[in-house]
């Protein structure tokens, strides 16, 4: 095996420092994406909630209606 000097040592000490806080960082991004995609997916489903509604109002004033034409 061939020894290695120390010019080598030191700059694959510090590659491996290097790299592992690219590793923290590259985690941190994927915490703060994982956040925002659950608060988006808790936005769309308060919106979808409140599509439902409004259609379920338009069917009660469209029955409304419909009786209310029937019986004139």
């Amino acid at each position: 095996m061939i020894p290695m000097n120390w010019q080598r040592s030191v700059f694959l000490g510090l590659a491996c420092i290097a790299l592992t806080g690219c590793g923290a960082d590259v985690a941190t991004t994927a915490v703060t994406t994982t956040k925002l995609q659950a608060e988006q997916a808790k936005q769309a489903a308060a919106q979808a909630e409140q599509i439902k509604a409004g259609l379920a109002q338009a069917a009660q004033r469209a029955d409304a209606a419909a009786s209310a034409a029937e019986s004139q």
